[in-house]
């Protein structure tokens, strides 16, 4: 009954989200005026059923109820309780249900706590939320029922190994959470083109969303770079993935709405970049659903389902982006310009880097692209670093060196004279790190600008807090120092891991040794182990930094026996100053080993930017928030004053 109460509720859920369509853009007629007192009632029952409908599946799945024919595909009773829950969402028709379960959270939570924005923009956005919601729930009822029953068998056929990873219980959800952030943003941006109310209003209450979507985003991205570095044994934290692609889209163009959005809100500038841009990262999400889900791709991150699915999310993505872009060409001519500003100012430099950002969107969106349309037309082309590599570099590098300048900048109108003086110390430490990175990499361009970049980069996001009393500093100010320096840490990780990384790969007898970098590693045994539903070879590994205490590590390849899969597990030594990989691989005719080493000098700084940018989002989000909610604390007690004073 679990499961036939699920897709009840689902059913249920997409019927509220017809009826707040319906009663949402009816509100917005004058005949149908009295309908909208139901939409943010039914907004939120909706998503108190699309959460019920989840909750349904997860326990199928803890259950493992083989007479559901998703459990029976993605699970197997020998499977940890954690793999169970997470396998939940680590197949196509679960990770879908998540997605709309999400996404009927935040409208129900946009429907009980906005008040900002003019009563006729809410119903509009609460109305574009439900259409938005309305076709994926047409998509999971008619294309993808993760409810279907069948005859139970008597096991399950077990999750994907490389899936089977604490990593799958955080880096989907994250994006997904991500994903339907921005399909807030995208609802809101369709109510303020439907009543023309592109306002700083506007630009405030979307602000949250868009952050929240970022900082998730971020999370996700930098979750699912080092689940593929330590998972897949490859050695390498970014593959130009096609998948990977689809996740970073959307974050490069969350970045440029942030952006353009806390302009708006702030300074009432950038109205129809703001729209736009609101329209665009949304569309790169959908795109990124299209890839995973069409089965149009062959790839670690893919999932592999009937292309008629892809067809349908397709069709999805025309009615959404078309119809949004259409609205946006017949209302462009009402969205105001908004106030003007100088070329030299805080805005333009925004603007500048929006810019640039959209550059990178579109390099990597026809990189990622272009090998499908060629495969279309009977050809096989393959994009790699050689193509993303230098194309994005040369729009990240000026992005890069804007960024480190504008938040120097005054507001509406600034002069370069004022601000070079504070910028001496970074570009003389920019200088400095292009000498010695030329020095020790002088075949490396690429690397040899990051290393120059990183450190003036970082020095230049401290220096908005000069001259000022910490302890008085707004969290919102904070975030961008945080956010702008983990830009400069992972640049600096990235930069090093590509011009100072040692890999060996040998074949050892137990007891050999070996060198890589400054590290000592000896082959100590290879022992069989098991786990709860495969068996391992593990090789035991004593390696010394430098003639050091000697440190363990245990690489094992395994085997899985539902699915039957074989994986290698790395091993890692995390040090101050880069980090040690080892895998294990096959056993040679002639009885050696096969190792493969990687010493990868400051690698984990790429991580710790990539939290340190999301704390930043977090720290910008709590001020707005809390600003927002100082500002209705006051305007309820003007309001409660002049009411006790009769006015």
């Amino acid at each position: 009954m679990t499961a036939e109460f699920g897709l009840a509720a689902l059913w249920l859920a997409a019927a509220l989200a017809a009826l707040q369509l319906f009663a949402g853009g009816m509100a917005l007629t004058r005949k149908g005026e009295a309908l909208g007192g139901v939409v943010r009632p039914v907004a939120v029952v909706q998503g108190v059923l699309g959460l019920a409908s989840f909750a349904a599946l997860l326990i199928v799945f803890a259950q493992t109820d083989l007479s559901v024919k998703l459990v029976y595909a993605n699970s197997h009773s020998a499977k940890p309780m954690m793999f169970k829950i997470a396998g939940a969402w680590g197949n196509h028709e679960g990770s879908m249900l998540l997605w709309v379960t999400v996404m009927g959270l935040a409208g129900a939570v946009v429907a009980l706590v906005e008040r900002r924005l003019p009563e006729r923009t809410m119903l509009a956005t609460l109305a574009g939320q439900a259409f938005v919601s309305l076709g994926f729930y047409a998509f999971l009822l008619f294309a993808s029922n993760p409810f279907t029953r069948m005859v139970p068998e008597a096991e399950g056929k077990g999750l994907n190994p490389l899936l089977q990873d604490p990593g799958l219980a955080f880096h989907p959800p994250t994006l997904y959470i991500g994903y339907v952030g921005l399909s807030i943003a995208f609802s809101f941006a369709i109510g303020a083109l439907i009543t023309r109310e592109v306002s700083p209003a506007f630009a405030r209450a979307m602000r949250p969303w868009v952050l929240g979507a970022w900082i998730f985003l971020t999370l996700g991205i930098t979750a699912g770079s080092f689940w593929a570095y330590y998972e897949l044994g490859w050695g390498g934290w970014w593959f130009w993935d096609p998948v990977e692609n689809a996740s970073l889209m959307p974050w490069l163009a969350a970045t440029a709405l942030l952006h353009s959005c806390s302009v708006l809100a702030s300074r009432n500038a950038l109205r129809a970049w703001t729209v736009m841009l609101g329209v665009v990262a949304f569309s790169m999400s959908m795109v990124g659903t299209f890839l995973v889900r069409s089965g149009i791709l062959t790839s670690v991150h893919a999932f592999a389902v009937d292309p008629k699915r892809g067809a349908f999310i397709l069709v999805l993505l025309a009615i959404y982006i078309g119809g949004a872009l259409l609205l946006f060409g017949l209302r462009a001519s009402t969205v105001s310009e908004g106030e003007r500003f100088s070329v030299v100012s805080r805005e333009s430099a925004l603007v500048f880097n929006n810019v640039m950002l959209s550059c990178i969107l579109g390099i990597v969106l026809v990189g990622t692209l272009y090998p499908l349309l060629a495969e279309s037309l009977g050809q096989q082309v393959s994009i790699g670093p050689p193509y993303f590599n230098p194309f994005t570099a040369i729009f990240v590098v000026p992005m890069l060196l804007v960024m480190a300048v504008g938040p120097l900048l005054r507001w509406r109108r600034d002069s370069l004279g004022r601000v070079r003086k504070s910028l001496i110390i970074p570009v003389l430490l920019g200088l400095a790190g292009l000498v010695v990175a030329i020095v020790l990499v002088p075949s490396h361009v690429l690397p040899i600008i990051g290393l120059a970049l990183a450190p003036a980069i970082g020095i230049a996001s401290l220096l908005p807090l000069r001259g000022r009393k910490l302890r008085q500093v707004k969290l919102p100010l904070w975030g961008m120092v945080f956010a702008h320096f983990g830009i400069a840490v992972s640049l600096f990780g990235m930069a090093s891991d590509s011009a100072f990384t040692t890999e060996k790969l040998v074949a050892v007898n137990v007891g050999d040794k070996v060198a890589v970098g400054p590290w000592k590693i000896e082959l100590k045994a290879i022992d069989p182990v098991a786990g709860p539903n495969w068996t391992a070879l593990e090789a035991g590994l004593q390696a010394s930094y430098n003639g050091a205490a000697p440190i363990l590590l245990a690489p094992q390849s395994r085997s899985f026996w539902t699915p039957p899969q074989q994986t290698n597990e790395s091993a890692l030594v995390t040090r101050w100053n880069g980090q040690l990989y080892a895998v294990l691989g096959e056993e040679a005719e002639d009885g050696r080993w096969q190792l493969r080493l990687w010493w990868k000098p400051f690698v984990p700084m790429i991580w710790l930017g990539g939290i340190l940018v999301a704390l930043g989002g977090l720290l910008a989000l709590i001020g707005r928030v809390a600003s927002d909610l100082r500002r209705i604390s006051a305007r309820g007690k003007i309001a409660y004053r002049r009411q006790r004073q009769g006015r």
